[in-house]
């Protein structure tokens, strides 16, 4: 028993080290004001903690500051319609804004494989009801309750001689809490694709759809590439790699991903996005995601958009899982942070999203 903890600390340590964890798990997770706990986590007490760990900068989102924004379009397939009366689960082409991103506050931070990448968003049905998510490319979410959250990041902040987490002071968060330790060993260990082109992002928490007679269905999905997975290779020192890749590959061609959808059985945890579901859950493929262009968030279509996974059309509702009403609120919060702030320009200029053909004629 000591062993297998000693090798899942070990294994979260590694992790720690590359994504610099409190602001990469936060999952864009501030407090807007108030007490959304019984232990009545203030925005304050969330801000501190934040800061301490991952540090943020004025202007910028607080979570998923280095960033990019797509557009695209997603295809209803019809699959799912019999659970839902969403419109985007219809047979239905829909306009889609998007953005690819690293967790963390820094946006000026290196690539690097082991950081989390997010896809976030905005499918916009012609009835006017959007449907907003932030997915991540982490199997489950490294804890199940906002309190839980806020005694992680203050464990995993970085020492201040070494800038790494502190061993001892996470062995004692792991000895407190070891119900958490089968989900951080499992996000420690994930595999990691090349880019943010093949790689598949999960909803983490638990919604429900809404037939038309009533009937609910609980459910978690995952965008899924269509384009082959590869395994994480070398970077020649490139600070900006991963965006880079984005950008030569959806000039060179559109970028699709299937939207699967798993529906939960009796065993499931439903409310705790900590927990694995049975790999023998039923699926469907509800549709396909295409990405087609991309822009800078000096003037892409995302730069103003806040993802809340909140918003959620007729026939999708949320489940009771703690941590969707925290992320909404966080949301809310840095929106309005950063729309006081003057930030300066995105590590990702309007320039390095111009074809290479097109920047060459510019210069000539």
């Amino acid at each position: 028993m000591k062993t297998n903890a000693h090798a899942t600390l070990a294994s979260i340590l590694r992790w720690l080290g590359v994504v610099a964890l409190p602001a990469v798990l936060m999952l864009s997770f501030l407090w807007a004001g108030g007490g959304l706990t019984p232990s009545r986590l203030t925005q304050a007490a969330m801000l501190d903690a934040l800061q301490k760990g991952g540090g943020m900068q004025s202007g910028f989102r607080r979570n998923h500051a280095k960033g990019i924004c797509v557009t695209g379009w997603f295809d209803g397939n019809g699959n799912a319609s019999i659970l839902s009366t969403a419109i985007v689960l219809q047979k239905a082409r829909v306009p889609v804004i998007g953005r690819f991103a690293l967790a963390g506050g820094l946006p000026y931070q290196a690539d690097a494989p082991g950081k989390v990448r997010s896809m976030a968003l905005r499918l916009s049905p012609s009835d006017g009801q959007e449907w907003r998510m932030g997915i991540n490319d982490i199997p489950v979410f490294p804890v199940g309750t906002p309190q839980e959250f806020h005694d992680l990041q203050l464990a995993a902040r970085p020492d201040p001689t070494t800038g790494k987490p502190d061993p001892a002071r996470m062995r004692a968060f792991l000895t407190g809490h070891p119900w958490l330790q089968p989900a951080m060993a499992q996000i420690g260990q994930r595999t990691v694709s090349s880019g943010f082109g093949d790689d598949t992002y999960y909803s983490l928490d638990s919604f429900l759809l809404v037939a038309e007679g009533g009937t609910k269905t609980a459910i978690r999905w995952a965008m899924v590439p269509v384009q082959p997975a590869v395994p994480d290779g070398s970077h020649a020192n490139d600070h900006d790699y991963l965006f880079h890749q984005i950008i030569d590959d959806i000039h060179a061609h559109p970028l699709q991903w299937r939207l699967m959808v798993t529906l939960a059985s009796k065993d499931d945890a439903i409310d705790n996005p900590s927990k694995e579901w049975s790999q023998d859950d039923r699926q469907i493929d509800a549709g396909t995601l295409t990405l087609t262009s991309i822009e800078s968030e000096e003037n892409g279509a995302c730069t103003g958009i806040t993802f809340d996974p909140l918003v959620l059309p007729q026939g999708i509702m949320p489940s009771a899982d703690p941590i969707l009403p925290a992320r909404s609120a966080v949301y809310m919060r840095s929106f309005y942070l950063r729309s006081g702030e003057h930030p300066t320009a995105p590590a990702i200029s309007h320039e390095m999203t111009i074809p290479l053909a097109n920047a060459k004629d510019k210069k000539s």
